[in-house]
């Protein structure tokens, strides 16, 4: 038995008083959304309008990535002005941010996007290892404490499967991001408490797929698959969207 498959065994055993996949979903009113490393908030134009054209009112973090303090404090305060239940929703590392602020009891539900999913206090970059690196990581360029991707590496394995034009597009605005980040560690993990959803990328090639379906197996979240790279939500915005509105109680059309 591989070490994934037997990493798969070990999250099916734990259990929980309630199956959060199948609890009963709370209506939300509104959705924010955060972006991960190497992104900023533009990252969910494509998935935005179809949220609002459902009723949502939605609203996407600035992260500074800076920090994991400063990212889960320009959450805080963007969760501060809802009105009403909330949908937290994240991508790639915001999914770190979002572990640890959604325990906020405005927050109804998680939804990650081929996100990270750290437990409380957890060495997440030693869990990480325990899969193949995607071949994004050898594009990271470090300068001055900050990372990028170099546009080889964000052209080819972190945007695959976005439009060409597109993929540059998000190339120019990619926003530098602090390498302490990566080992930051929550002291929350809010998808023990929160029903959860996970989107996985089936073509990903900045966070390991097998990780993925790890990650989504052991908070019990209700689950896709998509036929994406690491930006699904650029390249499928009409599914993830979808799995947005089952978190926020809305009916797929």
């Amino acid at each position: 038995m591989t070490l994934w498959r037997s990493l798969f065994v070990a999250a099916s055993l734990l259990t929980a008083p309630i199956s959060l996949a199948h609890a009963q979903t709370m209506k939300a009113k509104n959705v924010v959304l955060v972006h991960g490393a190497w992104a900023d908030g533009s990252s969910w134009s494509e998935v935005i309008p179809i949220l609002q054209a459902a009723g949502l009112n939605v609203t996407a973090v600035q992260n500074p990535l800076g920090s994991l303090a400063d990212s889960v404090e320009a959450t805080k305060r963007v969760l501060a002005e809802q009105d009403g239940p909330t949908v937290l929703v994240a991508h790639s590392w915001g999914g770190t941010v979002i572990s640890q602020v959604g325990t906020d009891p405005k927050v109804t539900g998680l939804v990650y996007i081929a996100a990270r999913a750290p437990d409380a206090n957890e060495d997440f970059v030693a869990l990480s290892k325990q899969f193949p690196a995607g071949p994004a990581r050898a594009g990271v360029v470090e300068r001055d404490g900050y990372t990028t991707l170099s546009e080889d590496a964000f052209l080819k394995y972190f945007a695959n499967g976005v439009a060409p034009e597109r993929a540059k597009e998000l190339y120019a605005v990619q926003w530098p991001t602090a390498a302490s980040i990566f080992a930051g560690r929550t002291t929350e993990a809010a998808w023990h408490s929160k029903p959860s959803w996970y989107a996985v990328s089936k073509n990903d090639g900045t966070i390991n797929p097998d990780f993925e379906r790890f990650l989504a197996k052991r908070m019990n979240a209700t689950t896709i698959e998509l036929d994406a790279g690491h930006l699904s939500l650029v390249s499928h915005p009409k599914e993830v969207a979808k799995l947005i509105l089952d978190a926020a109680g809305y009916p797929r059309s």
